[in-house]
């Protein structure tokens, strides 16, 4: 059977999944009476959750008796290490665009990837059933992009398809009428090749990606690059380093116990499989991702895959506060230590290292939704920790001149809050690269600005645009380091004492904080459970009760009213610590504390503070 080896890019919330639920219902997957839940490849909670794709997921259709492999990508640049992986295993990619927005800063990432492989694309301008569509303008814009990008002739000449992945319809042009996806499947027969690998040659495997089985073990999945793999044979693998022969002491071999294919969203199991096929190995010793599988006799290594660095570092460390213990299950130093050494063998653009503190390991990422997503999940899987606030990872360039990672900023906000925008990214070194006009009342604004300079804008933005704006950013390059950054204007309320959040004590502190904590909620001395108005903090009881007394006076003992506090997530908690402060994450509560619990430490260590400084 041929084979067109298939994935779908795109920016967050352009229409991937929701395209791919499509092509499988149409292409005969599913029966006709099988209930299923919208976008059926997001199989990951949190993936539900944030409407968002995390992993890259497999899934196969036939279309005209030809086999088309289909990788759900991640959209968000924080997740690239997953797609620079999946775009390994492909030989072409589906580009989905949204006709209203166009190409956006992280559609520049994953088709950049795509074309430096030499990937042919096919576009789809996804969404053209909306009011706001604008198929002609954005289709210049996607050819304007393959140009900057240095796109080949051949990829240039990508065939355009206009769709609507909700309704399930596409058509090469915007006249002709729309019914279902057969235009979109034939663009990718003719102009999406075949695998051009030998199946008559020794076997030739890349591992692009795992997954785990507590009954099978690890899981590697890659695309046969040549020849045949069987289930029950020996196969050889090969550890990182250059391409070329590989000496046999340095090859492992291994029994391929269990061979599985794609089909729809299921993984089957089959006895063989041959070259141009995605399929997915059990049972091999000593598996990572970009180890090469090859014959025993034959060990040929295929280049390895190469992931940029991280950026942004944070401290994991010991829950060491007053509630440490009462919600989770794995709370010691070894149990987090080795939960995190397990995420890196499937995680690579995850970095783990040793630090001077005995409880502290220094976790690297690509971003901070990068981070988040893995705090959330270990939250979610009984792990109790500490984090601090993030920081950038410097580099150093030849002249030992010192560098630190800027992000490409993408702004759109209505006009008449342009200039609100530009005045606050001033102060966090953003530099304006295009000031462009969308047409319908708002403005586009794109900025190269420092990543520390992002620290705690969102909240602010959100705030300034009146939710009405729009913010999306990307890793842009290492560039010179732009000196110091004013960090957050205001202060913090922190607790007194341990007890509960009372209405009363909250009531009276209202009027100078946004709280942080409901009534009721327990609190521990050196908690935050505030934002103060001023810079500054303010230490105060939120415990303090009304005290009862036999006088009574006309209205003074009217129930108070409260304004709801700011609920806590951990993006919104990322942003808005300081150094001297730590998230506290546990299964069942967010909370932010000082690093110094005692109002006498907190003291003398911001006069040790002071006096280095001076």
């Amino acid at each position: 059977m041929s084979i067109r080896n298939v994935a779908i890019i795109a920016h967050v919330d352009h229409g991937k999944t929701t395209l791919v639920d499509k092509m499988l219902r149409q292409a005969g997957v599913f029966r006709a009476n099988q209930a299923l839940t919208e976008r059926v490849m997001d199989s990951n909670p949190l993936e539900r959750e944030r409407g968002i794709t995390i992993l890259a997921k497999n899934a196969s259709l036939e279309w005209e008796g030809v086999k088309i492999n289909i990788v759900d990508t991640p959209g968000h640049a924080d997740f690239g290490g997953e797609v620079e992986r999946i775009l390994r295993m492909v030989d072409g990619v589906l580009l989905l665009v949204d006709a209203v927005d166009g190409p956006m800063p992280q559609t520049r990432f994953v088709t950049l990837k795509a074309l430096e492989l030499g990937h042919m694309p096919v576009v789809v301008i996804n969404k053209v059933d909306r009011s706001a569509a604008r198929p002609e303008a954005v289709h210049d814009e996607v050819l304007e992009l393959f140009m900057e990008l240095d796109a080949s002739e051949r990829q240039l000449d990508a065939p355009f398809v206009y769709a609507s992945a909700l309704e399930g319809w596409a058509k090469r042009k915007l006249d002709d009428k729309a019914e279902d996806l057969a235009p979109l499947f034939e663009a990718i027969l003719t102009r999406v090749p075949a695998p051009t690998g030998d199946p008559a040659g020794p076997l030739q495997i890349l591992v692009s990606t795992l997954d785990y089985s507590s009954y099978l073990g690890r899981i590697a999945i890659g695309r046969i690059e040549r020849g045949v793999v069987r289930q029950g044979e020996v196969v050889a693998v090969l550890p990182f380093g250059e391409p070329g022969p590989v000496s046999e002491s340095e090859a492992v071999c291994s029994k391929v116990t269990k061979l599985f294919s794609f089909k729809g969203i299921d993984r089957v199991e089959i006895a063989e499989a041959s070259a141009g096929d995605i399929i997915a190995v059990a049972g091999l010793d000593g598996i990572d991702i970009g180890k090469t599988l090859t014959h025993p006799e034959h060990r040929d290594r295929l280049s390895g895959i190469k992931v940029e660095e991280p950026t942004l570092a944070v401290d994991f460390s010991v829950n060491d506060s007053p509630f440490a213990g009462q919600a989770g299950k794995f709370v010691t130093s070894r149990q987090v230590r080795e939960r995190l050494m397990r995420e890196l063998e499937k995680n690579v653009a995850l970095r783990v290292e040793e630090t001077d503190q005995t409880d502290t390991l220094q976790v690297s990422g690509r971003g901070e939704l990068h981070l988040t997503i893995l705090m959330e999940t270990m939250r979610r899987e009984g792990y109790e920790f500490q984090v601090s606030r993030p920081r950038v990872l410097t580099q150093r360039d030849e002249r030992g001149n010192l560098l630190e990672p800027y992000e490409e900023v993408l702004i759109e906000v209505p006009d008449g809050m342009v200039g609100t925008v530009m005045e606050k990214m001033g102060p966090r070194r953003g530099e304006i690269l295009e000031i462009k006009p969308s047409g319908n009342g708002t403005t586009r604004l794109r900025f190269r600005i420092p990543a520390r300079g992002l620290f705690g804008y969102r909240s602010d933005f959100l705030t300034d645009t009146r939710g009405m704006g729009q913010l999306h950013h990307q890793f842009l390059a290492y560039g010179p380091w732009a000196g110091a950054i004013s960090g957050r204007r205001r202060g913090v309320l922190v607790a007194d004492r341990e007890g509960e959040a009372v209405p009363f004590a909250i009531f009276n502190l209202q009027d100078r904080a946004t709280m942080l904590v409901h009534p009721g909620e327990a609190v521990y001395a050196g908690m935050i459970v505030g934002e103060h108005v001023r810079p500054g903090d303010l230490d105060v009881n939120v415990c303090k009760e009304k005290k009862l007394t036999n006088m009574r006076a006309s209205g003074s003992d009217d129930a108070v009213r409260l304004e709801p506090p700011r609920d806590l997530t951990l993006e919104l908690a990322f942003e808005f610590i300081d150094d001297d402060e730590l998230i506290e994450v546990t299964p069942a509560a967010l909370r932010l504390r000082k690093r110094e619990l005692h109002v006498n430490a907190r003291r003398k260590a911001q006069k040790a503070l002071a006096s280095r400084s001076s």
